[in-house]
């Protein structure tokens, strides 16, 4: 027996673990004890109704809201004690786009590059790399403000990869959008987890994590009701 055969490969170390994750508002339970873990070039669904939690989830995990208890874990770095460097290392597409829409494609592109303290000669290299990786060199120079509800969102998407984040927050990326804008997105999504980022995605849709997700978390009323692969969801429930 060989030394390989004997010790197979250790799995990658998460990028992004949640151990417990507790948040209230008022009295009301909005995410209670959210536990899971994300591997570098893996996608991971948060899916659920309206009012489930999802979105607190993500702000928990992007520091944009404290924890009461439980902890989650960014690249190495705790969010609670350490935000600042979690944040340079996460990307964050929310619902609604955090885009300039007085500025062309690009002008955003470099805003977000500036804003993550990027160099010049970097940042610059940065934008056009990802304007024609992701297929916008057609309305790069375009006003935000006269692009079409797809390209938008695919923009917004695309700003959160500007510093090439080691962990991916989307939270309902595909929300409004028409058949053919949702199969653009899904694309991008995929290419994120190819290029071996760890992807957190909330969703309504079923079809959508079953199309994107290594492992789904389905997830309700703030509590985890059941969580796996696609196959092992299907065979339990």
């Amino acid at each position: 027996m060989s030394t390989t055969d004997a010790f197979p490969p250790a799995l990658p170390a998460p990028v992004i673990e949640a151990v417990g994750l507790r948040k209230s508002f008022a009295g009301t339970v909005a995410v209670d004890g959210l536990s899971f873990a994300v591997e570098p070039g893996s996608v991971l669904a948060l899916l659920g109704p309206n009012g489930a939690g999802k979105t607190t989830a993500i702000k928990l995990l992007t520091t944009l809201l404290p924890p009461e208890g439980g902890r989650a874990v960014i690249a190495g770095h705790d969010v609670a004690r350490e935000p600042d460097a979690v944040r340079r290392n996460i990307g964050l597409a929310g619902q609604s786009a955090a885009v300039d829409e007085k500025l062309t494609v690009r002008q955003n592109l470099d805003l977000f590059g500036r804003l993550y303290h990027l160099p010049g000669p970097s940042r610059r290299a940065r934008v056009d790399e990802l304007v024609e990786r992701f297929g916008m060199r057609e309305y790069a120079d375009r006003l935000a403000e006269q692009l079409s509800g797809g390209e938008r969102r695919r923009l917004d998407l695309v700003a959160a990869l500007i510093a090439d984040p080691a962990a991916i927050f989307l939270d309902e990326p595909t929300t409004g959008l028409d058949p053919r804008g949702r199969l653009a997105i899904w694309a991008e999504i995929r290419a994120m987890r190819d290029a071996g980022a760890a992807v957190v995605l909330t969703t309504q849709y079923l079809e959508e994590a079953d199309e994107l997700a290594d492992r789904i978390v389905i997830f309700d009323r703030g509590a985890v009701v059941a969580s796996g692969t696609s196959e092992e969801l299907m065979d339990r429930l």
